[in-house]
């Protein structure tokens, strides 16, 4: 008997309807002579409403009560799951993050998992029942209820997995599994049967359908997990350990697996700054205090010694990021301030192009031949990235994933 550990998105549970179907697939699998711990989202766009609600009474919504109030969200699509299961004949018992005995550090909105304290999951699976487990939401030592930021059901899936040792975590919703490209973007995209945690790592972080944490996680903990869709039964894309895919070297090497596109993306640039380490210190010091994650970073030295940093943050980080490089502008000797919501991100990834030359020149050339121009370029060991215009991002996608030969 296995034990498995299941995540069905917001997509999956947008209907009464929906959540019945979700119950006959759970059905199913414990038939099978699974045990199962389900993690489930909100129905469909209940999230985004509940945050318009809090809009409409306040500009600027506590962080704590937002909290309480978005959490709301994965109870309902919990208990309804647990009551069509039961309505089925099967055992289930639903519950709240904080039941779960999912805790985390006091950071609201995008709390992190410090813990998951098991006992009561383990208990109900050990009575034979299904365990649906409300994602997106944990709480403090303090008793505060918290989320985890957007997609974060994924996290909850994956910590439970990891906690509890599970065979798999499957990730449900409405995409048969990790493509080459959004296959939005690019009719000819590939579903990829499986990938390793690194380049997967990195295709999340920069666009790709999933959040960036679940795959940290995973990887941190040898969690396998299986990305398919609720409404097939395709088989899905297994993200899990490079030794485990079965590849062949020459299979590999040279190749570029896929490529991520992003639009949560705004650009902000700090002008004619002073000389000095202490500077650029201070001012993502600054930003990281107010929880604002910054992505590609360039600085250049211009005339007279002073200097110019470009950074990148998420488009809904925009003009918080800009309030705080407004606070320390005068301490740190910034000239002028510059941003834009108008810019996309576009990335290769691929294992095996750290030790090979030319990806960089491939990658250029492809954008270069689109008209496309190409405002700010970051790399890892297996990751080129560049910021281009929002409007020409399709344009790019196509052209890179033609150049690549990723439809083959």
């Amino acid at each position: 008997m296995s034990l498995i550990v299941q995540k069905y998105g917001g997509s999956s549970l947008k209907t009464p309807n929906d959540i019945q179907r979700v119950a006959n697939r759970i059905l199913k699998k414990k038939n099978e002579g699974n045990d199962l711990i389900v993690t489930v989202s909100a129905m469909g766009d209940t999230t985004d409403d509940l945050l318009d609600l809090a809009n409409q009474v306040a500009d600027r919504p506590n962080p704590r009560d937002l909290d309480v109030l978005l959490s709301t969200g994965e109870l309902v699509s919990c208990s309804l799951l647990a009551i069509a299961l039961n309505n089925l004949g099967v055992d289930a018992v639903s519950l709240s993050g904080f039941q779960a005995g999912v805790m985390t550090d006091d950071t609201h909105g995008r709390a992190r998992i410090t813990n998951v304290v098991s006992d009561r999951i383990e208990k109900e699976i050990s009575n034979g029942r299904v365990v649906v487990v409300a994602g997106f939401q944990g709480i403090t030592e303090n008793f505060d209820i918290t989320t985890l930021g957007r997609q974060s059901s994924d996290i909850t899936a994956v910590a439970m997995a990891a906690s509890l040792g599970a065979s798999f975590c499957e990730i449900y919703s409405d995409v048969d599994g990790i493509y080459t490209a959004d296959p939005r973007l690019v009719t000819t995209a590939v579903k990829l049967d499986n990938i390793g945690y690194d380049e997967m790592l990195e295709l999340a972080s920069y666009g790709a359908k999933m959040a960036p944490r679940s795959i940290e996680m995973g990887m941190n903990h040898q969690v396998r997990i299986v990305v398919a869709s609720t409404f097939n039964e395709n088989k899905g894309t297994l993200i899990t350990k490079e030794s485990e895919l079965g590849n062949n070297i020459g299979e590999i090497q040279n190749k570029v697996r896929g490529i991520a596109s992003d639009t949560n993306v705004a650009k902000v640039s700090v002008l004619g700054l002073e000389p000095g380490f202490t500077t650029s210190a201070e001012l993502f010091e600054k930003l990281a205090q107010a929880d604002i994650s910054v992505d590609v970073i360039v600085q250049n030295t211009g005339g007279a010694g002073k200097s110019d940093i470009t950074f990148t943050v998420k488009r809904t980080d925009l003009y918080k990021s800009l309030d705080i490089v407004n606070q320390v502008k005068e301490s740190i000797g910034a000239e002028k301030i510059l941003s834009s919501s108008n810019v996309a991100k576009v990335t290769i990834v691929g294992a095996g192009m750290q030790d090979a030359p030319g990806y960089a020149a491939k990658m250029f050339r492809a954008i270069s031949d689109q008209g496309i121009n190409i405002e700010t370029i970051t790399t890892s060991e297996i990751r080129i990235t560049c910021i281009i215009d929002e409007s020409r991002l399709k344009d790019a996608v196509k052209a890179l994933h033609s150049t690549f030969e990723l439809e083959k």
